[in-house]
């Protein structure tokens, strides 16, 4: 499903929350500035989490239907796809009856904050961008994980006033 990467490759991808659920600022707040990127129940997002992220790979952190919806800042995935405990917890709003510990359906990653955005990166933004025009963000919205380019992470940092 994957392209095979090079030898010390690094990977860039987009993951979404809702700021009023945990936000850039509460990845900022969290021991370590780490958390489990947990709860994502769709198969394509899944995937990504699973199969895609590896160590050292970034993440532009977005807030989504916020006002406006836009890129917070950069995480690092800190550990690789693991099962989603959530899936398998029945007082967890995320339950997954189906999801089976011996051959989990759910998965999560480690993120750990690196930089806030010295300024937001809106949605309006991006959608004017030409530059950013294919971004995975606006053909895929519905994922709350998506791959983003290399030349479209060198871009969106600028935009951000971070280098990292």
């Amino acid at each position: 499903m994957f392209a095979p990467r090079a030898k010390g490759e690094r990977r860039y991808w987009l993951i979404k929350s809702e700021p009023d659920v945990f936000s850039f600022d509460d990845l900022m707040q969290a021991p370590q500035r780490t958390t489990c990127w947990d709860s994502i129940r769709n198969s394509g997002a899944r995937n990504f989490l699973r199969d895609g992220m590896k160590v050292g790979d970034r993440c532009f952190y977005y807030h989504s239907n916020a006002e406006p919806s836009a890129i917070a800042g950069v995480c690092e995935v800190v550990r690789e796809g693991y099962p989603d405990h959530t899936a398998f917890d029945p007082s967890h709003e995320y339950y997954d009856e189906k999801s089976d510990p011996a051959m989990p359906t759910w998965f999560m990653v480690d993120v750990k904050a690196v930089a806030a955005f010295k300024t937001l990166v809106t949605l309006p933004q991006i959608k004017a961008d030409p530059a950013l025009a294919e971004m995975a963000l606006l053909r895929v919205s519905r994922l709350s994980v998506v791959p983003v380019t290399a030349d479209e992470w060198a871009h969106v940092c600028a935009l951000g006033g971070v280098k990292v």
